[in-house]
């Protein structure tokens, strides 16, 4: 987790904190977040491979809950040299549920796990930007310096294979490229490549012949 994260990682932590679990409990030789009535709650706002050995290790004797938030609704603060606000405007872009592949690229094995509950929480966040030159030239060098909660939206649990095969629309099911999966879900055609990837690589999907040079997939 990096320090750009630590508000909204620590905002999702005290909300399951408030269902009475043990915070930042030693399990098996990891720090766990949350442990709440036997489920370890683990909360990644970014790269699930960075935790891949330790969800892979806790799995073996527990049951494990992964929680990732995605910005359904996004607003960008740009602060000034003293940490105030300058301006604040809303982000034109729309989270989607679907994104938690983005990070699940990494770790399709994780999928269907049958210890493993993810949840996928939709959320209202803040984004905070300082201009250090440090950031990404897509934001001209302004630096995510933190991302706050602001509300939470709702939240969608994945614990077992027709959860995930439910993303995948019914017109879709005969066969269908990762093309077809964008135009009809809407999605960015990386997205759905990697959404494509990773339920073939869980197993979820195979290969059913070619069109053209695109791969076809179908249900397995």
């Amino acid at each position: 987790m990096g320090v750009t994260e630590q508000s909204l990682h620590n905002q999702l932590k005290d909300r399951y904190a408030e269902l009475g679990g043990a915070v930042e409990a030693e399990v098996d030789g990891y720090v766990v977040d949350v442990v709440v009535g036997g489920t370890l709650v683990e909360i990644q706002t970014g790269n699930f491979g960075a935790i891949r050995h330790k969800l892979h290790d806790l799995l073996g004797s527990h049951r494990v809950r992964l929680v990732h938030p995605v910005p359904q609704n996004k607003w960008i603060v740009r602060l000034d040299a003293r940490g105030g606000q300058a301006s604040r405007r809303r982000s034109p872009k729309r989270g989607r549920v679907e994104e938690v592949f983005y990070e699940l690229v990494h770790t399709p094995e994780l999928i269907g796990h049958p210890g493993l509950e993810l949840e996928v929480v939709m959320v209202d966040a803040e984004e905070l930007w300082t201009d250090d030159g440090g950031g990404s030239w897509r934001r001209r060098r302004w630096s995510i310096a933190d991302r706050k909660l602001l509300a939470v939206v709702e939240s969608r649990v994945f614990t077992d294979p027709s959860d995930w095969l439910a993303l995948v629309p019914e017109a879709l099911r005969p066969g269908f490229t990762a093309a077809d999966l964008a135009r009809e879900s809407r999605l960015r055609s990386n997205l759905a490549q990697k959404m494509v990837y990773s339920l073939r690589k869980a197993g979820l999907l195979e290969p059913a012949g070619r069109r053209g040079r695109s791969i076809l997939y179908r249900v397995a």
